[in-house]
């Protein structure tokens, strides 16, 4: 018999999956499969890592769905290319299905993975699934990719059409996945993790939290965002509803999802951004990267409350208040003159969420080194910030017991001391005052 495959990647749902749709429509049995990528997980060297169990605990979701269609998930263990190996050794495919991955090293894999198909005259078809507008198809009146968010949100909301957020009816045609006897998974610790025990956020869209998202999206110590990010990563809810519900709800949370397309957009046309700079004069920053003040900064140790809370709340839960990610780079790039990439790779290796295109686009609009970004001069006074959204210090109390003792550490650099010396190593790095607000 002939098959078609659907590779899970980045949209760990059977609903409103565009891929999932269009294989279940080919008119051949469906194998549903997921590749636990050796190449991914030998990067990741902490065993205890969230982001397995969250992978796994929604694997485990997908088999349940499958087997009331008589079906079942076939997962592997692998390189992609030493699974696919296997794969046209056990099967006779016509077809293999996924779904668009913008990162470089996933177009990398892509690309290896349809060469070995085409060898054997096998279909590899991707489609847009985890984002409204990719790619080239949003550009300026010159036909280039913008890279001011403002103006590129606009020209989203004036594209935006029904067809755009029309789901993908995949559910009505689950039937025609392949029947076959349940397959067991690999364990996680044949993976060579352990399962975590932490909650993780629900799916569930709280539409009270998104109606008042923009009076309380800024206050960290109150469930005032959506919590829905990490399951945008993994793809175990559709962008095309979430969109939907903004659009009738709160357009600040509507501002909130197109920035993480742009920043997809940006990674896709800029890829530089992942190991420079997207503004090259910012490369010549003479970074101090004191591995001390470092290590302090990784700990939660600074002396600096609201960056402290954000550092354990990140080491405890995998998550950080949007907010505060804010503050806690903003003071690593600019009062500790570290470099934006150390904080970003801490920040790739803890955040439950990570996304390299969002991640990246962050911190370097903390550094000041991004496009869109803040001036560089633009430097958060921490206690500023703590005053203006956690002024009775709620979330710094939840994070940091030991506030307001002795046991808690002295600053680690004085507030204005470290603004002068960040201001003045732009301004020796960037030279010539033109430069200074490209």
């Amino acid at each position: 018999m002939m098959y078609n495959i659907f590779w899970f990647r980045r949209d760990l749902r059977l609903d409103d999956n565009v891929g999932l749709y269009h294989a279940l429509s080919a008119g051949k049995p469906v194998i549903p499969l997921f590749i636990f990528d050796k190449n991914i997980l030998d990067e990741l060297d902490n065993v205890n890592d969230r982001r397995v169990t969250f992978i796994y605990k929604a694997l485990e979701n997908l088999q349940t769905q499958l087997l009331e269609q008589n079906s079942t998930l076939l997962v592997r263990y692998g390189t992609p290319a030493e699974v696919f190996t296997q794969l046209l050794n056990e099967f006779q495919i016509d077809s293999v299905f996924t779904n668009h991955d913008y990162e470089p090293q996933a177009i990398q894999r892509d690309s290896e993975i349809q060469t070995l198909l085409r060898q054997k005259n096998i279909r590899f078809s991707s489609f847009k699934d985890q984002c409204i507008f990719e790619k080239d198809e949003i550009l300026n009146g010159e036909g280039k990719p913008y890279t001011v968010f403002t103006p590129y949100s606009k020209r989203w909301k004036q594209l935006l059409t029904e067809d755009a957020v029309k789901a993908s009816n995949s559910l009505g045609l689950v039937s025609e996945f392949w029947k076959n006897v349940p397959i067991s998974f690999p364990s996680i610790n044949e993976l060579g993790f352990v399962e975590t025990v932490i909650p993780f956020p629900s799916k569930n869209v709280n539409i009270d939290v998104i109606q008042e998202y923009h009076n309380t999206r800024n206050v960290p110590s109150i469930a005032g965002t959506s919590r829905l990010s990490v399951h945008l990563r993994f793809g175990t809810i559709s962008i095309r509803s979430l969109v939907k519900t903004a659009l009738s709800k709160n357009e600040k949370y509507l501002n909130e999802l197109i920035w993480r397309e742009f920043y997809m957009m940006i990674l896709w046309n800029f890829p530089h951004v992942v190991t420079s700079a997207f503004k090259l004069d910012y490369n010549d920053i003479l970074w101090r990267n004191d591995e001390a003040e470092f290590e302090a900064w990784c700990a939660g140790r600074t002396g600096y409350p609201i960056v402290d809370a954000g550092i354990r709340q990140l080491l405890e839960t995998g998550y950080m208040h949007n907010r505060v990610r804010m503050i806690t780079a903003s003071f690593l790039t600019k009062h500790l003159l570290i470099d934006w990439k150390w904080g970003e790779a801490f920040f790739a290796k803890h955040l439950l969420d990570f996304e390299l295109s969002s991640n990246n686009g962050g911190w370097q609009w903390a550094a000041g080194c991004g496009c869109d970004a803040a001036p560089y001069f633009r430097i958060f006074n921490p206690y500023l910030q703590t005053a203006k959204f956690d002024p009775i210090h709620l979330y710094i109390k939840q994070w940091v017991p030991e506030f307001g003792t002795e046991r808690y550490p002295t600053e680690i650099v004085n507030h204005e001391n470290a603004r002068k010396r960040c201001l003045e190593t732009y301004q020796r790095a960037l030279g010539k005052s033109n430069k200074l607000i490209r």
